[in-house]
């Protein structure tokens, strides 16, 4: 059974609460966007960014929210490496960023869909997996303009090569891109619905 010691907790704590920083929300705010919530799909996040505020607010968007969940990853990473903490927080770390973002206590737990957060978090988690994972995204958002078939579809392919990288990445994390993932695509069930009825917006 593992044991937690309480630098464990403070870094599951602080990095749901760094995690809970809505930036689209800011960013929208201070550059006179207006209220991202209450502008196109009324996501928080990078792709409805893109589409109210342009390619530079989105680009700007998609890094603060993937930084939000990568350092924290990272950090613990560090402390894991020397011994501070246990290595089975670093996946942990992981999915409590996601979730940070996806229910951020600052917007009373109403956040995003958590594909920018999630991109770099398994960078940080283990970056051949997360390189596959935005190569993946990029490919079919390329070939598509659709930004949901992407994140889905990169989704898909994480747990399917977690499961052949295992002995490589370590269980826990392998757990963990399982339950990132599934929280992604459970964030998608209305794109999935309107991919089904052939009514999802593709970005120009």
């Amino acid at each position: 059974m593992l044991s937690f010691s309480a630098a464990d907790y403070v870094l599951f704590i602080a990095t749901y609460l760094i995690a809970s920083v809505p930036y689209g929300v800011i960013i929208a705010r201070f550059s006179g966007t207006g209220d991202l919530r209450q502008q196109g799909s009324g996501n928080i996040g990078a792709t409805n960014m893109l589409r109210v505020g342009g390619v530079r607010l989105g680009v700007l968007t998609f890094l603060l929210d993937g930084l939000k969940g990568m350092i924290p990853v990272l950090v613990t990473r560090y402390y894991a490496n020397h011994g501070v903490i246990l290595e089975a927080s670093v996946p942990i770390v992981a999915v409590i960023a996601v979730l940070g973002h996806m229910f951020p206590i600052w917007l009373k737990f109403k956040g995003g869909k958590g594909v920018a957060t999630t991109m770099l978090v398994l960078v940080a988690l283990y970056w051949p997996l997360g390189l596959v994972a935005c190569a993946v995204w990029l490919g079919v958002f390329f070939m598509t303009r659709i930004s949901s078939l992407s994140a889905l579809l990169a989704m898909i392919a994480v747990p399917t090569i977690a499961l052949f990288m295992v002995e490589l990445i370590g269980h826990f994390s392998a757990y963990a891109c399982f339950a990132i993932s599934i929280m992604v695509i459970a964030r998608h069930h209305q794109n999935i619905q309107r991919l089904i009825n052939g009514e999802e917006r593709r970005l120009r």
